[in-house]
């Protein structure tokens, strides 16, 4: 009898993720057909996997899979006392429906031998294989030996990909169970505080021009920051302070000289110096000079002139730094480690 092919079904976190993943690995020669989820095209071909024929396919997911929330019972405002949210059990739910991604997962693993999952290497990412995976495997076929492998990889290149490939791991369940764990944290802690401060502070303030006063364990922090560096720019008081700019002529060229100090606001300081050059017969003290110095606000990197700089500076394309950056929202992945590759 003719021994079947196995299968490989490969998931990536975005679409664009699993094209690019398809078009190296299979080197342009893959085909493209549609899957049950709108957003996420199923990629095909023939290759091989640590020697052996293998028929592969990619496709992906769109971020999470899931997304936490409390039970019906816990959801209303006035019955609840957002006390109680801290120690309530909490559910999982599609995180969108409309994408149809828990149906995309099942029906492509269907009849599958192994999954090789291609998600961001990160805690995030690696929280989303173990979301995969609850889809995927028991749709699969069961064989012997290892049927789950995990690809770790920091750039979509030709190198990076292959490398990954040929250099598979498990899944880290110790680091999906974190992401469990803050999700649960950020949903507890920004529910319960966000129903608190909204009656309380609604109840105390009728003319509040706001219907929902939100928190969250990471906006609150934040907020603070910008509070506390506008109450430094409310309040800050110009003061004056002096520099030294030392010049050395050296075979007619002049050289201009840092000084290590920077600045010194202590007026004393720079008239010692003053009278030490001019007591010095090779030094000459050229000019005082007085003026105001404003410091600007930083201009904001928009996304336009992102592109631009990884482009002539680093030879990142456009889609590799989009996914680098929005790796750089949540993740661990460095600037060094990507320009290593």
């Amino acid at each position: 009898s003719t021994k079947m092919v196995e299968s490989i079904l490969m998931v990536a976190e975005k679409p664009s993720i699993a094209r690019s993943i398809a078009e190296i690995l299979s080197k342009h020669q893959s085909t493209t057909r549609k899957g049950p989820s709108p957003m996420c095209p199923v990629h095909e071909f023939s290759g091989k996997f640590k020697g052996r024929p293998v028929s592969y396919k990619v496709t992906s997911v769109v971020g999470h899979i899931y997304s936490l929330d409390f039970p019906p019972e816990f959801q209303s405002w006035d019955k609840v006392d957002p006390v109680t949210l801290f120690d309530a059990p909490t559910v999982k739910i599609e995180a969108n429906p409309k994408s149809h991604i828990c149906k995309h997962i099942k029906k492509e693993a269907k009849g599958m031998d192994m999954l090789i999952l291609w998600l961001d290497c990160d805690r995030e990412g690696e929280n989303i294989c173990f979301e995969v995976m609850q889809n995927a495997l028991p749709k699969m076929n069961r064989i012997s030996g290892q049927q789950v492998f995990r690809a770790k990889f920091s750039a979509i290149t030709e190198q990076d990909i292959n490398n990954a490939l040929n250099n598979l791991g498990t899944p880290n369940e110790n680091e999906a169970k974190s992401v469990d764990a803050r999700q649960e944290l950020d949903l507890k802690v920004g529910v319960a505080f966000t129903r608190f401060q909204t009656n309380y502070f609604l109840g105390k303030y009728g003319d509040l021009d706001a219907r929902l006063i939100s928190y969250g364990p990471c906006q609150i922090p934040t907020l603070g920051f910008c509070v506390d560096r506008f109450d430094e720019i409310q309040h800050f008081v110009p003061e004056p302070f002096w520099c030294l700019v030392p010049v050395i002529e050296h075979g007619g060229t002049n050289i201009k000289l840092e000084w290590s100090r920077k600045r010194s606001f202590h007026k004393d300081v720079i008239q010692f110096y003053e009278k030490t050059v001019k007591k010095n017969k090779n030094a000459t003290l050229v000019s005082v000079q007085k003026k105001d110095g404003h410091k600007s606000k930083p201009t904001p990197l928009n996304t336009v002139e992102l592109l631009k700089i990884a482009s002539n500076s680093l030879g990142i394309g456009p889609s590799t730094t989009m996914h680098i950056a929005g790796d750089f929202n949540r993740s661990t992945l460095t600037i060094k480690t990507l320009i290593n590759n």
